[in-house]
């Protein structure tokens, strides 16, 4: 039997929640071909925005990293319901890229990237290594410290 999205993520001692509704005008995910295009995704735990506000102001890096591994876990989500909670199905991590609200002066936004990419090779293992952006903005959605999106080659179904 097929190891599940879901129960790779239970093996690492995390729980996938049910994938987040898009909160505007715009879907979670679009399959094109074998390429798979995630929508951002907030940190969120229990359905709700966690880690609220900045780096470099009230959220800490190590929170701003957990920040991004609740994010990735998001995208998990996603992948989960676009694939029918399918591992196998999963070719590549082919890109994310990472939004870290923050201050002007900070430039730590790769080492707090680093929670949505460990995470994703935790996963995935060498598929899980991925190219990616990580950038500093002046804030995100909910007031959240950061945002993921993603995209991901399939196998053919």
């Amino acid at each position: 039997m097929t190891l599940s999205l879901s129960a790779r993520v239970a093996e690492l001692g995390l729980t996938l929640e049910a994938a987040a509704a898009p909160a505007a005008n715009y879907v979670s995910f679009v399959q094109d071909g074998n390429q798979l295009y995630i929508s951002g995704q907030i940190s969120r735990e229990h359905g709700q925005a966690a880690y609220l506000g900045r780096l470099g102001d009230n959220i800490s890096d190590e929170d701003g990293v957990r920040a991004a591994r609740l994010s990735a876990l998001g995208i998990l989500s996603q992948i989960a319901a676009a694939t029918g909670d399918r591992l196998d199905r999963v070719a590549r991590v082919v890109r994310l890229g990472v939004f870290v609200a923050c201050t002007p002066d900070f430039n730590r936004q790769s080492a707090i990237a680093n929670g949505a990419s460990d995470l994703m090779v935790q996963v995935f293992g060498d598929a899980g290594r991925h190219a990616r952006s990580a950038v500093g903005v002046a804030s995100l959605p909910a007031g959240v410290a950061v945002e993921v999106e993603a995209v991901i080659s399939l196998t053919p179904a």
